[in-house]
């Protein structure tokens, strides 16, 4: 494995590595002392150097300099986190040491909000206003926060109103016609009892890409939002405090900001075509679609939280309703099928664009014929993949709504005793309706909707579920100083979630398009899973299951010495089981498994190749998590150097793991499980004042992550974790020098190298995909199967890195700053998502360089 050369050097000269800041023990401090920093992340507060883990502690001061306003703001700055904002606004994937979110699951870290937790993915990413603080709490906490938390915690907490009028404004202007405003007013309705604060923030952006097709034009990765909050806190007696939140957000942007690429090297050999098998990191992006993709997201929020003070006990309670509709459209990926190679829209737009000698990305073309060449004696067909100019791609849509009603009673001890303890409840109930279809496209303006019975848009497949979770849950927790210097904590909770589905498509709905039964008549259910060839019953039953599990965590915190505090910690994570869309298994086994293994010419390729067919179930189950922690923290140096150490072992069970189908059926989206994943890694830190004026700080996490067993793909073992960069490093500086007694001059540089990544379990040697049989009976003949034969060793991420530098004055009240992102342009890909069946690949790429200015202004 290599590293930077420059990151190498600066851990040699910090010793060690983290961001943010760690907390200095009591002693006599000196000039340059580093501040001391108080967390919440064990639901109380304490200070950092006492929470037997490892936490990512971002200051206000650390945030404002940083510039941080959205979540991949911070999570750049946090050592062993990665995330991939891809596809759509509200699907955000957070890795945090080698465990993942899963598409169309729920995430694997607690997201709180002053307090409160969020549950719906969807909520996490947002502009963010008044920060106060962001803590990152690595390992499973479920124990602390429950269900989800199985790879962390993200506590974020903003200034709260208590009495003070002020008003805060940020305006900001950058390339790509990239503006953000955003402002807050907090002050007080009745003197000593009831403040206010309302704030809200605007973003627009051109996007960093261009439509070729269209003009080059701005509808590639543009977007708008804005949000509207409000906040009241009641302070009702010395002993009764009550907190009221509300946030009206909606998204205006763009989706599915992909290219797809092939897999497939004996085809690329022998037809001297490189570009059918290109690693993905040498890959040009194109954008051609003739269909501009648009993503709606409208949220709702009301939480509801208070403190009371019973004198040695504090009862706190909360409560939350969210709800968040997000619904996508974009252009298809159906060409490479056929699917709508007999409308006269599709055949008309590929007469057009060949006459117009439109060039594709290739290894496609465009020819006279929307028929895949591998069908036309006289070559005249196409190599069509997905997102092309013409209209035979289809249109797809995408909705995902979402609402939460969740509650939490909570009573803890209150004292300076040895002995404390912290008991509570929890409830949550999830209300999820998500569906995926293709749809026709004849050319003209798309009449948006996700199931059109006939029109120009009709239905051509459909997959449509109501999922709902119920959940309870009961906690505790006790903490003992052994003596001054040991401390002893053990955590339990309980969780138990019943989940259901109910499918939400038409029955008697039939199709054009695909013949599911393969009898040669177009008459099929819209839904793959009601085909007769497996379905006798013509319905997709309801289906519920509960899941539940007692979730521990031990740990030991010991002062060393007044500078040195050792810990250790053994902790359990989880993550409720649940249900793929209907019919996913029929809808696999049938048109991918069937079609490889025999489907057309009886000949058993994954067999004869020695490749297992991949095994996709309607439902998945839970994930677990066993995680063991070891590490010390400390400071030198009179208390202006900073630094941690930790290393981890994490036991993954059933890990649950989202991909894309693709094949004769359309799209489909499913998650399956992991048996087992070992998650071996190390995390360092370090930050130091070097004068009064400067500081230096970095982190460092590296990672090694190993497949044991995978039923749904068992030749993946050995392979990495998917999503999981072999390392990140964090390492920058900043500093405020004063010009005048008014007026500072001040910096910050932030730099951040991700390791290699692998997104998918498939990673390495040679597997069969259903374009062998599709081979052997086109025009290529009966020997040509191996044409098919897919490698996706080319499809890991090469490291990359980004800098970001902010520079400006500020005075009192006031701020200009310049700043830069990304600012040696480095390419990178933000995600590869294989579809191995398929043999080809979707691309996601990373943003570019930008420059911009920004004015703030508080009275």
């Amino acid at each position: 494995m290599k590293y930077p050369n420059i990151t190498i050097l600066l851990l040699s000269t910090a010793s060690c590595l983290t961001i943010g800041t760690m907390p200095v023990k009591a002693q006599e401090k000196t000039t340059f002392t580093i501040e001391e920093v108080i967390v919440t992340a064990r639901r109380k507060s304490e200070n950092l150097s006492d929470v037997p883990g490892t936490v990512t502690a971002l200051t206000q001061t650390t945030l404002e300099s940083a510039g941080v306003q959205r979540a991949e703001d911070f999570i750049k700055l946090t050592p062993g986190v990665s995330m991939v904002n891809a596809a759509e606004a509200g699907d955000t994937q957070v890795n945090i040491r080698g465990i993942n979110g899963a598409r169309d699951a729920e995430n694997s870290f607690a997201y709180i909000l002053d307090g409160v937790l969020y549950t719906n993915p969807a909520a996490f990413n947002r502009e963010y206003t008044d920060l106060s603080q962001i803590e990152v709490f690595k390992g499973p906490q479920g124990a602390i926060y429950g269900r989800n938390a199985a790879a962390g915690a993200i506590i974020v907490t903003t200034e709260k109103p208590n009495g003070e009028s002020r008003t805060k404004a940020t305006a900001s202007i950058a390339e790509d016609n990239t503006y953000l405003i955003k402002g807050s007013t907090t002050g007080t309705l009745v003197e000593d009892k009831l403040f206010f604060r309302l704030s809200g923030d605007y973003r627009k952006t051109d996007g960093f890409y261009r439509n070729s097709l269209q003009g080059n034009s701005a509808i590639v990765d543009k977007s708008k939002s804005y949000n509207v909050n409000g906040r009241l806190v009641w302070e009702a007696s010395e002993d009764l405090s009550i907190d009221m939140k509300m946030r009206y957000g909606q998204v205006d942007a763009t989706s599915i900001i992909f290219n797809s690429t092939f897999n497939l090297p004996v085809y690329a050999e022998v037809t001297d075509t490189p570009s059918a098998f290109q690693n993905v990191n040498d890959f040009d992006f194109l954008f051609q679609a003739n269909v501009p993709s648009d993503n709606d997201q409208k949220s709702f929020e009301f939480s509801t939280k208070f403190d009371y003070d019973l004198g040695d006990m504090i009862l706190t309670g909360w409560m939350l309703y969210s709800d968040i509709k997000n619904n996508l459209m974009s252009d298809g990926a159906s060409a490479a099928f056929g699917f709508f190679a007999n409308d006269a829209a599709c055949q008309a737009s590929v007469l057009e664009q060949n006459a117009a000698g439109t060039q594709l990305l290739p290894p496609q073309f465009i020819g006279t014929s929307p028929v895949g060449i591998l069908f036309t004696p006289d070559f005249s067909g196409s190599f069509l993949g997905a997102y092309t100019p013409t209209t035979c791609d289809g249109i797809q849509e995408q909705l995902r709504n979402q609402k939460d009603i969740s509650a939490e009673l909570r009573l803890a001890s209150d004292t300076d005793e040895p002995l404390q303890w912290m008991v509570g409840a929890y409830f949550l109930n999830i209300d999820r309706e998500v569906g995926v279809s293709v749809n026709r496209d004849s050319g003209n303006p798309v009449q948006r909707g996700l199931y059109h019975a006939s029109g120009p848009n009709a239905t051509a497949s459909l997959t449509h579920d109501q999922f709902d979770s119920r959940v309870f849950a009961f906690f505790g927790e006790v903490q003992y100083d052994v003596n001054e210097d040991l401390q002893t904590s053990l955590a339990l909770r309980y969780d138990n979630e019943n989940r259901k589905v109910s499918s939400l498509v038409p029955f008697n709905a039939t199709q054009s398009v695909i013949d599911l039964n393969f009898d040669g008549i177009f008459n099929d259910p819209l839904n793959p899973g009601l085909s007769s060839l497996i379905n006798s019953t013509g319905t997709l039953p309801d289906k519920e299951n509960t899941f539940s599990q007692l979730e521990p965590k031990l740990s030991v915190t010991y002062d060393a010495t007044d500078d040195l505090t050792l810990f250790a910690s053994w902790s359990v994570g989880f993550k409720a089981g649940g249900f793929n869309n209907s019919g996913s298994q029929a809808t696999v086994d049938i048109f991918v498994n069937g079609l490889i293994e025999g489907g057309l010419g009886g000949t058993l390729f994954a067999t004869e190749m020695g490749v297992p067919l991949p095994v996709i179930k309607d439902n998945y189950e839970k994930e677990t998590s066993n995680a063991f922690e070891i590490g010390f923290k400390g400071n030198a140096l009179d208390g202006r150097l900073q630094f941690n150490a930790a290393g981890y072992y994490t036991r993954v069970s059933d890990m649950q793991f989202f991909e894309f189908i693709v094949g004769p059926f359309g799209l489909l989206r499913v998650v399956s499980n992991i048996d087992q994943v070992d998650i071996y890694g190390a995390e360092l830190g370090a930050m130091a004042h070097i004068t009064e004026n400067f500081r230096i700080y970095g982190g460092a996490n590296f990672v090694n992550s190993d497949i044991k067993k995978n039923s749904s793909r068992p030749d993946t073992v050995g392979n990495k974790s998917p999503y999981t960069p072999d390392y990140t490093l964090n390492i920058g500086a900043d500093f405020d020098y004063p010009i005048t007694d008014v007026v500072s001059l001040f910096g910050r540089v932030d730099a951040q190298f991700t390791g290699q990544t692998w997104f998918h379990t498939v990673q390495e040697g040679q597997r069969p995909t259903i374009f062998m049989p599709l081979f052997e009976v086109s025009v290529f003949g009966p020997a040509s199967a191996p044409f098919g034969i897919a490698d996706y060793s080319v499809d890991r991420r090469n490291a990359y890195h980004t800098v970001d530098l902010r520079l400006g004055v500020k005075g009192e009240n006031w701020s200009l700053t310049a700043f830069a992102t990304n600012l040696t342009n480095e390419k990178y890909l933000e995600e590869v998502i294989p579809a191995p069946e398929f043999g080809g690949t979707f691309n996601h790429p990373g943003s570019r360089r930008r420059f911009g200015v920004e004015a703030s202004v508080e009275f």
